[in-house]
Parts: structure tokens; sequence; C-alpha cells
């Protein structure tokens, strides 16, 4: 077993961390390589630790290293944290938001049991083996597949989710002195003002060229190539290296087309091998055994997202593959140690309702909304293996967009991105803001469902991928309020001639003429930093 002898906290935070990375998976594969190799080198017996340490620095085993310690600081950034704060705290440290959350995910459940009686459907059931066949057959066809959906209906939307954020009061606060009492979130959260943004995601307004807007123009460094040549041929590089924060670093300024796939799994900390390929066949295995309830409502809701966008119909059946599997992965369930969620639960038929029988239903603990599907469907334009394809979608899924569907008082939760928005825009939009406020037009109930996708389905997915681009960069959803506000300011000029909230939602009906980089960019200026009356 791994241990340290530092000092009080940092040997407790470095003890956690080394307890941890033996939890998972890569520290087996990792020593049995480091056994290996050391069993072929000459080390001194007298001095075999600092031989070692020397010949690790730099090496790739090294690198290995600092990339699984990485990717476990942001998978959980608690792990730093006071080990005497209790768990729940560290989760959602705010009761009423707790008790809220708590009552959202009762009502899903509910949603879900309702269903199920109503149209007579068992929430899991084992399929017939002919069925099995069938779905054997036709794994790579599943879209073709004629089940009656028609009753079928998803569990919540957006809209939906923004009436129960809507809705949240903290009950030690003096709705008197609220600072957002014209928005729809009165929520006393701290979330950053333009200037502290400004200050966070400046390097996106420097004079440095940007992938997504400048592919164009002459290369930085080589004059003779064009900026797209002279970045593709540094990403390879930086590929080549295989470094985590290196390529974290290189997506700030966008990533080459053709490397985004590999730069990604680097910065997400993914290396599919031999055991992901098992573990997504035994997945699809669970999926030709078994039938579950959320199979069709995920279904639907593929039918009603990507099966009717023009960009992405075509991968209808790398989704149902993706997706099917994903709902019954019980590795997805590790991201509530770190979320104040919890997975819903069920007892299998023939037993009795009590604790030690009761299981994650559905098994990874997610139920679907509408719209989730598009949280996967961009990533087909990256991937062609289902397999790479799924173990990104799951990585930037228990990462990121977790937190867009659970009530949270985290910084990166729906609940604090919805109130970033209506602040900048009162703060950077007076005239705008005052307008829509005298006309009794909510800008967030149009824009919601937008930062809740990660915009995905409503940008072209080009300029989506450079979106997300920086997602990764900064490790940070804040870029989604900053870009729907960017949004809101270039239709400015229309939105301040509408009086109704149908109008307004006509206005921004149809976005995916934006570009995305030159949007934040124009949202990050400078002079953002300082409020300002349009």
């Amino acid at each position: 077993m791994l241990r340290f002898e530092l000092g009080s906290n940092v040997t407790a935070i470095v003890n956690r961390l080394a307890l941890q990375l033996q939890a998972t998976p890569f520290y087996s594969d990792f020593l049995a390589d480091v056994q290996t190799v050391l069993a072929t080198q000459p080390f001194n017996p007298a001095r075999l630790g600092s031989e070692c340490y020397e010949w690790v620095q730099g090496s790739a085993f090294d690198i290995r290293m600092r990339n699984a310690l990485y990717r476990l600081l942001n998978v959980q950034p608690t792990l730093m944290s006071n080990p005497d704060t209790p768990k729940y705290v560290l989760k959602e440290p705010l009761a009423y938001i707790r008790k809220a959350q708590s009552t959202w995910e009762r009502r899903l459940a509910k949603c879900v049991n309702s269903m199920a009686n109503e149209l007579g459907i068992p929430l899991a059931r084992a399929r017939s083996r002919q069925e099995q066949k069938d779905v054997k057959e036709r794994w790579h066809q599943l879209s073709t597949e004629e089940s009656d959906l028609t009753q079928i209906r998803p569990v919540f939307a957006p809209k939906d989710f923004l009436e129960v954020l809507a809705a949240l009061r903290n009950p030690n606060y003096d709705e008197n002195v609220e600072e957002n009492w014209w928005g729809l979130i009165l929520l006393p959260l701290r979330v950053r003002d333009i200037k502290g943004l400004v200050e966070q995601y400046g390097e996106l307004t420097t004079c440095w060229k940007h992938i997504g807007l400048d592919e164009n123009v002459p290369g930085e460094h080589k004059t003779n190539l064009k900026l797209a040549d002279e970045r593709l041929l540094l990403g390879q590089k930086v590929v080549e290296r295989n470094h985590g924060p290196l390529s974290r670093e290189l997506c700030k300024q966008g990533c080459p087309t053709a490397l985004r796939n590999r730069l990604w799994h680097q910065v997400l900390g993914i290396e599919v091998g031999d055991k992901h390929r098992e573990h997504f066949m035994e997945l699809k295995t669970a999926v030709v055994q078994y039938d579950l309830l959320v199979d069709k409502l995920i279904m639907k809701d593929i039918q009603l997202t990507a099966s009717n966008d023009d960009q992405y119909f075509v991968f209808e059946d790398i989704l149902y593959q993706v997706l099917l599997c994903f709902f019954r992965d019980t590795e997805v369930l590790r991201h509530f140690e770190h979320s104040c969620a919890t997975p819903p639960i069920a007892s299998p038929r023939g037993t009795p309702p009590a604790p030690e029988n009761m299981v994650a239903y559905p098994p990874n603990g997610v139920i679907p909304f509408h719209g989730f599907t598009m949280y996967a469907a961009p990533l087909c334009c990256l991937y062609e293996d289902p397999v790479d394809l799924y173990f990104t979608f799951r990585e930037m899924y228990c990462r990121y967009w977790y937190r867009l569907h659970v009530v949270t008082s985290h910084p990166q939760g729906a609940a604090a991105l919805a109130l970033q928005f209506e602040l900048l825009l009162q703060s950077s939009e007076v005239r705008l803001w005052q307008h829509c406020t005298a006309m009794g037009i909510q800008l967030l109930s149009i824009v919601f469902k937008w930062i809740v996708r990660g915009f995905s389905g409503y940008l072209l997915p080009d300029q989506l991928l450079h979106l997300w681009d920086t997602v990764l960069a900064w490790e940070s959803l804040e870029i989604l309020p900053i870009l729907a506000l960017a949004i809101v300011s270039f239709r400015r000029e229309n939105l301040m001639d509408v009086t109704t909230q149908q109008a307004a939602e006509a206005v921004l009906a149809d976005i995916t003429s934006m570009r995305t980089v030159p949007l934040l960019k124009l949202a990050l200026a400078p002079e953002r930093g300082r409020d300002r009356e349009v």
C-alpha cells in the first residue's frame, strides 16, 4: 500500500489520493507494468528507492502517473478538502438545497413508476431467447426496431427543471434585500461578475490567434504556414507527449480538427484498452438480455431529438448502442460520490422491498430527460468507434453534464449558471435588461434550455465543438452563460423591438448561424469588466 510521511494536512491529502488511486482500474495495470520494467533494470539494492525515483523522472511512467492524479483531482476535487468535513457537507453544504434535490428525485421516481403502471410495462424484464436473438442481429441497425413509443413521454424537460429552481428560496435569507428580485432565480449564490469572468477567461480575449476564428491567417511562428497548419504541427507534438495538462493548455487556443478526438482523450484521461472493450461488450450483453423501461425513454428521446436533427440523424444507430449501454453501466454511479444527488432505487421483482434488496434503477442511477441524447450526439462527429465514443461520453457526463440537471448550489450547477446569466444581463446589457423587465420578458426561460444541453442541438456541430473545447480547457461550465449572454447581446436590437415573451422566443428561436469563438471574445472583451450602458 502506498503511504507518505510529509506533514499534517499534506500527509492526509496525499494518503487519501494514494488510496483513491489504488481503487482505480489504472493502478493495477500501472503497477504490473512498472514491476515488469524494474525487473529488467540493473538497480543497486542499497539505493533502490532513490535510483527508481531518478529513473522514473520524465519517463512514460511518470507522465502516466501525473495524468492519473490530474484526472483524479478533476473528477473528485473534494479530495483536497479537510478530511474532518462531513461528506454530506462536501457534496452540498446547504440543507434546504439538499431537501429540494431529495424532493425532485422523489418526483422523478414517482413519474417513472406512474408511467410503468399506466402502460403496464415493468421497470425491467428478461428478454426471451427470440428477443435476444433479434437484438443481436439488429445491433448495428437498432433504429429499425418497430416499437410503439407513442405513449412514452419524457419524464421532464429543461423548462420543468427551471420551474423547480425558480421556486427555491433560502429560508434564512431576507427577500427584501435580494439583489436579483427581478429575475427567475432568487437564490443568494455566489457567482462571478463580468469583471471576475474577464479575469478568469482573459486568455480568450488576448491577441492570441484562435482556431475557430483565425484558421486562414498566417501562423504565429511560421508565417509561411496558415495558423491551422501550424497548430496541427504543434498539436501532433502535444499528442505524442500524451500529457493531460499540456493538452488542456493547447485547447485554450482551439483544437486542430484532425486531432480533437485524441486531445480530448488526453484531457479527460481516457486510454481505451482491452479492458474497456470487454466492459463495453458486457454492457452490450446486458442490453441483449434485459429490457428496461428507460430503454423506451431514451429511444423516444433519440427520435425526438437526434433523429429530427439534420446534423445528427445519420448517427441514430450508434446513439442507440451507446446510450442503451450507458443506462446499464454501474460505473456511472461513482459520480454520486461527489454529487448531492442520489440514484433512484427499487427492489427486484419477487423480493421484498427491504434495504438489503434495493438496487439502483436504472443501473447507472440516471433518469433521462428530454434532450439527454444531445450530450452524446456531437461526439459522433469525432469518434467512429462506439467504444471510444462511449467512454468519452461517459467521462464528460460524470465530469460536467450531470451538474446541469441536479439541484445544487455548486458554482457549476444549473442554478448558479442560470443566476449568472441573469446578473450578467443586468450588468452588461442595462437597456435590454430594463426593456425586458418593463415588458415582463424572461430571457432566462429561453436560454436555459441552451445551458442545460450545453448548446448541443442549437449550434452547428463545428461551432459546438469549439465551445466544448473551451469547457475542457478551463474545466468549467461558466462559459455556457457567457455564450448565452453574447448571443442575446448580438440579437439586442431585435429584442429591443419586442413586447411579448413569444416574440422574444421567436427572435432567439434559431441560433445556428452563430459563431462561438468570436462571440466569446466579444463577451469577454476587457471593457466588459466595467459596467456599461448600451
